[in-house]
């Protein structure tokens, strides 16, 4: 019998046998199909096997990765380095990283910020595409050669949690001023052993906008100045001094020595901080949540008020009575001109 192959299909291939197997043939090419005719005349065709198109994540960013040298104190690869504890003391933004790691900033305002500081030591950048091009667009200086990331990238680095907006920056940490350098006017906030960093950088970030002078806190117990508590801060850890001490009761001491009036925040209080004179400069000192302030740190304060609530719950959140705190303070010495 003879078998008339069916018309060529552009594309396709024909493999005809007659009760055996067809030789073996150069490799199939994607996105080919096989043919096979039996002695019946019935044609068979197998499901063809496309190669899938390269799409523009498979064929990388359309910038190069510009790899900044890096001398004494640089930072490895984003998704390498790692701190003597893991990737959490980034993540977290507690005090786990030694004084000569960099501090990690991440996010659109914190790093903008940074960027906007000439005080502030950019010494390595990642940007994704978009990011990049928005800080073009709105004209914003780099300062550095910026590495050109995928969002991922900056994933890897803070953890999926973390809202980075593609800015990841590496950054020397600012300065600590001494306690002696503060100046004797305006609003000063003192924290006491405040260990959460969502806290802290919230009070830093309303400490910006109501222009307090400083922020003093303990070296030891308080979060470190990076991660969690930059973002949270959102730019205000380039606006307000951290003033970091061994010992915040001697530091107090000090305030009061150079004239300051300390009021310490406390539930316990003998007056309501609306009803106490208050004078400049003013150092308002908070506690921590549930431990409120230490013996020792109410014994150091001048005086110790509350802030009454009308409520049925009469505590907050020591974030939300550092602002309620700031906003009295602010109104009862003029400053809100």
């Amino acid at each position: 019998m003879t078998l008339k192959a069916p018309a060529r299909i552009p594309g396709l291939r024909l493999r005809a046998f007659m009760g055996e197997a067809a030789p073996q043939s150069q490799p199939r090419a994607a996105g080919n199909t096989d043919f096979r005719v039996s002695s019946g005349g019935n044609c068979h065709c197998f499901r063809p096997v496309r190669q899938a198109r390269m799409s523009d994540r498979d064929r990388g960013p359309r910038f190069r990765r510009v790899s900044q040298p890096r001398g004494d104190g640089r930072a490895g690869k984003a998704g390498n380095r790692k701190s003597p504890r893991g990737r959490g003391s980034a993540r977290n933004g507690r005090r786990e990283a030694g004084a000569d790691e960099p501090a990690i900033l991440y996010g659109w305002h914190t790093v903008t910020t940074a960027l906007a500081n000439p005080r502030r030591t950019i010494r390595r950048l990642l940007l994704t595409e978009n990011a990049a091009r928005r800080l073009a667009d709105e004209n914003i200086d780099t300062r550095i050669i910026p590495e050109i990331v995928r969002p991922a990238t900056i994933d890897q680095r803070l953890g999926p949690d973390a809202v980075h907006q593609g800015l990841l920056a590496e950054a020397d940490p600012l300065p600590s001023p001494d306690i002696d350098t503060l100046a004797q006017e305006g609003i000063v906030l003192v924290l006491d052993q405040i260990t959460d960093p969502h806290n802290v950088g919230a009070i830093m970030r309303s400490a910006a906008a109501f222009a307090v002078k400083a922020i003093v806190t303990t070296a030891r117990h308080s979060p470190e100045a990076t991660g969690v508590l930059a973002k949270s801060a959102s730019g205000a850890l380039e606006l307000v001094p951290l003033v970091l001490v061994q010992n915040l009761a001697r530091a107090l001491t000090e305030l009061n020595d150079r004239g300051f009036m300390t009021v310490g925040l406390d539930s316990a209080g003998g007056e309501d901080l609306a009803a106490i004179p208050l004078r400049q400069p003013l150092a308002l000192v908070l506690g921590a949540e549930g431990k409120g302030l230490r013996q020792l740190t109410r014994e150091t304060c001048s005086a110790v008020a509350r802030l009454d609530m009308p409520g049925d719950i009469k505590s907050l959140n020591v974030s939300n009575a550092a602002v309620l705190a700031l906003y009295i303070g602010a109104s009862r010495l003029g400053l809100m001109r």
